[in-house]
């Protein structure tokens, strides 16, 4: 009765895939539509998305990367809107965010004396869960900002950055033991600004620093590999099958 995939390779390539979706589709709405719109919209997105995951009993491929998708979405929105519309420096959100996310694991291990994504099958946690992914991809998205932006890194710099910084926690679990479930959250957290820096690579114009493919462009691109991705899934259940 878990809520959540098993954590395989096609899990983090469709994380990766929704971290960048997100952050070019975001851009892309806030666009193309009145930013109060586009934010109302992606909420709106994101309510409708958790009512369907946490309606189901058990884990439903579309469903539950459908919510990660807006999930992408309205935490882009979330941490754009602290820079952006209040002014708020990218320093300062990406604390903000980390603190958040620390409040939510210290309550959830307090409740729950896990924070295992292998023990998602009550409503508490499932609530807990949700709730930390929401704070990793706000979290990401300031991080990769004030990187690319504040630091001064440009965005395919700070997606190399990132990619080095992922790969120590996994190779820290495959060689040294690493406790499985911290290595899991630090690699959950840094897929956000890895795939997000690199989405802007692409997507974003020359004059900021990017390749000028078009943010609605590489959503649409990235939109068909998320989709193709779950359907596999769904017909095989590779994400289902024990570990």
């Amino acid at each position: 009765m878990r809520k959540v995939p098993n954590v395989t390779v096609y899990f983090w390539i469709i994380k990766l895939l929704t971290t960048a979706m997100g952050e070019v589709t975001s851009d892309y709405l806030a666009h193309q539509l009145n930013p109060i719109i586009a934010v109302a919209l992606g909420g709106i997105g994101l309510a409708i998305a958790l009512v369907l995951q946490f309606s189901v009993r058990r884990y439903v491929a579309w469903i539950y990367w459908l919510t990660v998708v807006m999930v992408a979405i309205f935490g882009t929105m979330a941490a754009d809107v602290l820079h952006i519309g209040l002014g708020i420096p990218y320093l300062v959100s990406t604390v903000f965010f980390t603190v958040a996310l620390a409040a939510i694991f210290a309550v959830w291990y307090t409740s729950e004396k896990t924070l295992s994504i292998h023990s998602i099958f009550t409503g508490r946690r499932e609530l807990f869960y949700w709730a930390a992914v929401m704070a990793t991809f706000a979290l990401g998205t300031a991080a990769g900002d004030m990187t690319a932006t504040t630091m001064g890194l440009g965005y395919f710099s700070s997606g190399v950055m990132f990619a080095v910084f992922i790969a120590v926690p996994a190779l820290a679990y495959w060689l040294f033991g690493l406790n499985e479930i911290l290595a899991f959250w630090l690699a959950y957290i840094l897929t956000r600004p890895l795939g997000a820096s690199f989405a802007d690579w692409i997507g974003r114009s020359r004059d900021l620093g990017g390749l000028g493919l078009g943010t609605g462009s590489v959503s649409l691109v990235l939109t068909i590999l998320i989709i193709g991705f779950v359907i596999y899934l769904t017909i095989t259940h590779k994400d289902t099958k024990s570990e």
